[in-house]
């Protein structure tokens, strides 16, 4: 039997309410979820765009970049996949606290890890974004060729071919890829998000 850690965390004085203070805007996680190639990444460095132009702090997390880092220790069995959206939900958390507004674009297909990113970012702070669009659809654009390569059995786990998708029952914001044009979805997300960035009066 391992020997219990005894982990005790520092209390910093400068905390997230300070910094979102000094920064002129409340920090946020906003996830997007959805299969390859529905847009996730699209969506999540347009939206960054606009927001970086308005003045507010930013930072976007993508799935093949953490993995290439963070990550690259993790293969894509269901377990690994709970362990890399934990991460990046620790992450999240760690970056929304230094007063970021983090752009998560994860295929994330399992409920119950969305869950506990929500969970993990604090209640109010986590805006899920289901980017919905049929696999039928991503497999045809399939801009890495991922799919061709799932259907040749060169790739396992994958999901929406070989691996199951559990899509958001209520997300906070549901965008269409397949029905609407880019820039129709940034406004959706622009208008419900910016909104919650701005600080409450005390």
């Amino acid at each position: 039997m391992s020997e219990k850690l005894h982990i005790i965390p520092h209390k910093h004085q400068i905390n997230r309410k300070l910094r979102n203070k000094m920064k002129g805007h409340r920090s946020l996680v906003i996830w997007f979820t959805g299969f390859s190639g529905s847009g996730k990444s699209t969506l999540a460095n347009a939206l960054e765009e606009y927001l970086y132009e308005q003045g507010y702090h930013t930072f976007v997390l993508d799935g093949d970049n953490v993995r290439k880092g963070l990550n690259s220790d993790l293969d894509f069995s269901d377990e690994a996949r709970k362990e890399n959206i934990r991460r990046i939900g620790e992450v999240t958390k760690l970056m929304a606290d230094a007063g970021l507004v983090v752009m998560s674009a994860f295929i994330s297909p399992f409920k119950e890890d969305r869950e506990r990113v929500r969970e993990i970012a604090g209640e109010g702070n986590f805006i899920e974004v289901f980017v919905d669009c049929p696999v039928e659809v991503c497999e045809q654009r399939d801009t890495k060729g991922l799919y061709a390569k799932a259907r040749k059995g060169e790739i396992s786990n994958f999901t929406g071919i070989s691996a199951p998708f559990e899509a958001p029952e209520n997300p906070s914001i549901h965008i269409q890829s397949d029905k609407e044009p880019l820039d129709v979805s940034v406004q959706k997300l622009i208008s419900y998000i910016e909104p919650k960035l701005i600080l409450p009066n005390e």
